[in-house]
């Protein structure tokens, strides 16, 4: 007797979100965004609704990550240290937003096997590839993290570029500044051909490249306004 032959992780259906992750994201993440920051996105038809998929962004703050799975319109799993789920009250936050644990001093290959359990669950599960906030919040030194993630699971990926975050909540600063953050969805990349160093070096370079001129793209104008031209930077001087 043959075993059914399983789908594809992008045709995989996809967990629905929690009533605590859409009150965290919508009660209070979307005051934030969209109020406090002025948020706005372009791109969004390019989301995948369903299935596994590989979130690839540039990282400048904190607010990144719930910023990124209110914005694509469905929910975005990131890695998060193991001890920040026993703090009282972001524990539950984060973990209600998607974050899952990778004990501290884990090793990639443990990091990647979690990551990899999420995808084949059709999780969209994001990463930054730096793997650090940037202080210019450009992608800067990519890591082949994301490329070999896409490759074990055969997952598209989709680059996304979070304009000005770094203005608003950057690595030196403890207090918001209410500039605009707004956030340009790409369109996706298929997965590396193979494992190979090359191939990760391939795919990990056009996600790089993909994701800078989104940003360079600078901010996105109201509707009704023209847009800045190509390689025009509407971000505003950092002051």
């Amino acid at each position: 007797m043959s075993r059914p032959v399983a789908s594809p992780p992008a045709l995989i259906g996809s967990p629905r979100p929690s009533l605590s992750y859409l009150a965290i994201s919508y009660l209070l993440v979307f005051p934030i965004f969209r109020w406090l920051l002025r948020g706005r996105t372009a791109g969004n038809a390019n989301v995948p609704p369903q299935g596994a998929l590989v979130v690839v962004a540039n990282h400048g703050s904190h607010l990144d990550p719930p910023l990124l799975g209110h914005a694509l319109g469905r929910p975005v799993a990131f890695m998060a240290k193991e001890e920040l789920f026993r703090v009282p009250l972001l524990g539950p936050i984060i973990r209600a937003c998607g974050a899952y644990p990778v004990a501290r001093g884990a090793s990639d290959r443990d990091a990647i096997r979690v990551a990899c359990q999420r995808l084949a669950e059709g999780w969209a599960t994001g990463v930054f590839l730096d793997g650090t906030r940037q202080r210019n919040g450009r992608v800067n030194a990519p890591l082949h993290g994301a490329a070999l993630l896409a490759a074990r699971c055969g997952a598209p990926l989709l680059p996304v570029a979070i304009l000005n975050s770094h203005r608003a909540l950057g690595p030196e600063q403890s207090r918001l500044r209410l500039v605009p953050v707004h956030i340009r969805i790409g369109d996706p990349i298929p997965p590396p051909a193979s494992r190979r160093r090359e191939d990760l070096e391939n795919t990990t370079l056009a996600c790089q490249e993909a994701i800078n001129r989104l940003i360079d793209e600078g901010l996105i104008a109201p509707p009704g306004r023209l847009a800045p031209a190509r390689g025009q930077t509407a971000l505003p001087p950092s002051p």
